[in-house]
This record gives structure tokens, sequence and C-alpha cells, in this order.
């Protein structure tokens, strides 16, 4: 993604290392010790052990003396773009009418770099196991709303981050072929919409649309996941895809 130039007197490196550590555990490495803290962040050993220490001083982790891992107080950070940020609180309300309208969950998602968030969700009726939390971060190329907004950004920008990247399968459907993969991202732009099945889940399907400001320019996309079960895609597209177009269109004066 393209981000704006900073003037290197406004820069400050502590705190692009403090959160580069923060950032780098995952799943995967949910107790580290400072080396391996460092091999995951680039910083030196005796680097990573000062970083470690100062945010285990904040409250931001905790360590038997060896091994460091993330303490709640990091949902701080997460929690405080839900509770300031305006889009979430905006969209709450068309979510919560799509949902009832349709009986299906329902999303609106952003990209961050090439992963999807959801920022807003309202959940149907309807006992499923495919919902997504608040903060829920995806590759795009495995959702119909991360590949709604692939569609929209540059052409050039996609087809580098296609070339560049290894497509893991979640699924035995999941494309992981970038031609495929970009074949899709450029019909979602044609049609003005994405529909997928199983490329996260088995059994489930999505369903996106692009969200737009007044402004033409897309921000978000709006979408509804559903479970397959004996409906036909082509069904379930004619049932929920209007609803969406017109609860994105809805939105357009107001985002």
């Amino acid at each position: 993604m393209t981000k704006p130039e900073l003037d290197k007197r406004d820069w400050i490196a502590g705190l692009e290392k403090g959160l580069a550590i923060l950032e780098a555990f995952d799943d995967q490495h949910a107790r580290m010790t400072p080396t391996q803290a460092a091999a995951r962040t680039g910083l030196t050993r005796t680097a990573a052990r000062r970083y470690l220490l100062t945010l285990a001083h904040l409250g931001y982790v905790q360590t038997d003396g060896k091994l460091f891992n993330l303490t709640p107080r990091v949902l701080r950070m997460g929690w405080s773009y839900f509770e300031s940020a305006r889009l979430p609180r905006i969209v709450q309300p068309y979510l919560q009418q799509l949902s009832a309208l349709i009986h299906e969950s329902v999303y609106v998602s952003v990209l961050d770099d090439w992963d999807l968030v959801i920022i807003a969700r309202n959940g149907s009726t309807r006992v499923m196991t495919t919902g997504f939390v608040l903060g829920a971060r995806v590759p795009a190329a495995l959702m119909s709303g991360g590949i709604a907004m692939l569609a929209y950004m540059d052409e050039a920008a996609v087809r580098g981050w296609l070339d560049a990247t290894e497509f893991k399968p979640f699924t035995p459907l999941t494309i992981t072929d970038k031609g495929r993969l970009y074949e899709k991202i450029r019909q979602a732009r044609v049609d003005g919409y994405v529909a997928i099945e199983q490329q996260l889940q088995m059994g489930v399907r999505g369903v996106a649309v692009p969200m737009k400001n007044r402004h033409g320019v897309v921000v978000a996309a709006l979408s509804a996941n559903m479970p397959i079960g004996k409906e036909t895609g082509e069904a379930a597209l004619a049932r929920v895809l209007h609803p969406l177009q017109e609860t994105a269109l809805s939105m357009l004066n107001v985002i």
C-alpha cells in the first residue's frame, strides 16, 4: 500500500521498533525469548531485550524471567480504534437492518496492507460457526470482502503483491493459483460484486460489494457469510446481492 512520505526529522525509530516487537507475537510465537524476538524483528538481542523489558514495565507484556508474552493491556490499542473511529459507528444500524432482512451474518471490512480486517458486524438468528469477531484479520484473497476491495486497487500494486506472495490452501478448494486469483479480482471489478465459496472454511460462501464514499472512492467492503446447505450459489446470490447493493448505496452519503 502507498504511504505518504515522512520527513526524517519526524521519524521516531524507537516507536517503530517497539511496535515491531508487539507485532512479532502471533499464534505461532505466543511466547518468545529476547533472542527469538530479535530474529523476528531484525533487532539485536540486546535491543529486543530492552524493548521487551520496557513493555513489561508498561504492562503490555509479562515474563517469567526467560519467556515473554502479551498481556490483555495490548487490547487497549485495538479497541481504541472501535471507540474512536467514525465508520464502525455509522454503519452499525445499517448492518442490523440488513442482517434482519436476509437472515445472514453481515460485515463491514477494510484493508490493512494485504489483510482484510473486520471493523463492524451483525449476526443472524440462525446458528452458525462461520462468524468472525470484530478485529479479525484474514488474508484478503480468502474473503469476498477482500477481493471486492482488491478489485479497486491499483492494478500494478495488486499484480506485484500476487507475484511476491505464496498462497497456502486453507481448504481443498482454496484458490492458490495466482492467475486464477488475478482473474477473480479483475472480474469482481467488472461485475461490481464478488461471490466465493469454501476458500477459508468448508461449507461457507460469501458475497460482497464495495462500499464507496460520496466521492466514489472505495473505502470498505460490505459482505454476507452464509452456510452453503442445499441452496445453490445462484439462488444465494439472487437472494442477498440486491440487499447488499442497496445497503451500500444507502450509506454512500454518510461515509
